[in-house]
């Protein structure tokens, strides 16, 4: 009761009222970035869209990602550089196209024959180890974090002039992503780099002659189906490897779950893609009707593939690192042989 009656006492002086009065939250401002793919926005509404909008809306406000697509606010083969002095916040792309200073970047992209289907990379990055490799690259470098990695398209090789052989290669112009471009050279393939939005173009003035950058479904997504009039079947390997990076001090500004809820959605992305592209290449190579297909004889296409063990080992020796890469490769290809079907079926 003594309290009661101090509290009726305090009412007048504004004791009731204030106590009656909800506090006011200053609303916090969101957290802004810029995040840049690889991808032009065709492809991009796929490979990069459907995640981001994922997390803007379950970030519910507290966390805004602004997404540009492939040489909007800088161009790609200064992604790196750009993440790392803080341009940019994220960037989702492969290690080589970004010009990654890692010494694991030459494995980003498409490398040769290290994968056959689309499940084999996320595999190799969560059971064999190359998680903890890649992570362990970038911590020596500033400024700069490695957050995931994840499968896209095999490597097909779309041209104007028809390939049966491998001589049938010699000379002509592709546009492609590096790593696969230094390997394909050995048979006169000749890399050249534009910017991705001037492909298509490229593709029809004459300075290209074909891409070796995707599979079947971005070549029809694109719009690259549209002047390309051949693709070879015989693929340089199984999926394309691309990571998602953040800018350091960026990433420390963000909440404990605002991180999580990012890897999440990368999680959602890397699945949304594993579907997408594996029911997109099959349905494309049976019913697609905008390019014929070609085939280099086995016994030919063999002589390519074994060639791709001097290249790994050529790549193995350039520090201690990519040797750990490669022989995470190796023993993961012997493990799928052994496995046989449906692992590998011959």
């Amino acid at each position: 009761m003594t309290s009661r009656r101090n509290f009726l006492k305090t009412a007048g002086l504004g004791g009731a009222a204030t106590l009656a009065t909800p506090a006011i939250v200053k609303a916090q401002a969101p957290i802004k970035w810029r995040l840049q793919s690889y991808s032009g926005a065709p492809l991009g509404a796929h490979v990069i869209k459907p995640q981001i909008d994922a997390f803007n809306k379950a970030a519910n406000g507290e966390m805004e990602i602004e997404l540009y697509y492939a040489d909007q606010l800088v161009p790609t083969s200064e992604l790196f550089r750009s993440l790392q002095n803080g341009t940019l916040d994220a960037v989702q792309s492969d290690d080589a196209t970004m010009a990654s200073p890692a010494d694991v970047a030459a494995f980003g992209g498409y490398f040769p024959f290290s994968t056959r289907y689309s499940l084999d990379l996320p595999v190799l990055f969560q059971r064999y180890g190359l998680d903890k490799i890649w992570k362990e690259a970038y911590d020596e470098i500033e400024g700069v974090e490695w957050i995931s990695a994840g499968a896209w398209d095999p490597c097909h090789i779309f041209t104007k002039e028809p390939i049966n052989s491998i001589a049938d290669m010699a000379g002509k112009r592709v546009f492609g992503v590096p790593t696969a471009g230094r390997f394909l050279a050995r048979y006169g393939l000749i890399p050249v780099t534009v910017p991705w939005e001037d492909v298509e173009v490229a593709l029809q003035t004459g300075e290209l002659d074909g891409v070796a950058w995707c599979g079947f479904t971005e070549a029809y997504e694109v719009g690259w189906a549209d002047v390309c009039n051949y693709a070879l079947l015989n693929n340089v390997t199984g999926a394309w490897c691309g990571s998602y990076f953040v800018n350091s001090e960026s990433w420390a500004k963000v909440p404990p779950h605002l991180q999580e809820l990012y890897k999440i959605t990368i999680d959602q992305s890397h699945y949304y893609r594993q579907v997408w592209y594996w029911g997109g290449e099959a349905e494309l190579r049976v019913h697609g009707d905008k390019m014929e297909l070609t085939t280099i004889p086995a016994e030919e296409w063999d002589t390519v593939v074994k060639d791709a063990e001097d290249f790994w080992e050529e790549l193995a020796s350039e520090n201690e690192r990519a040797r750990k890469v490669i022989d995470i490769f190796k023993e993961y290809n012997q493990v799928m042989e052994k496995a046989g079907v449906p692992y590998r079926y011959s």
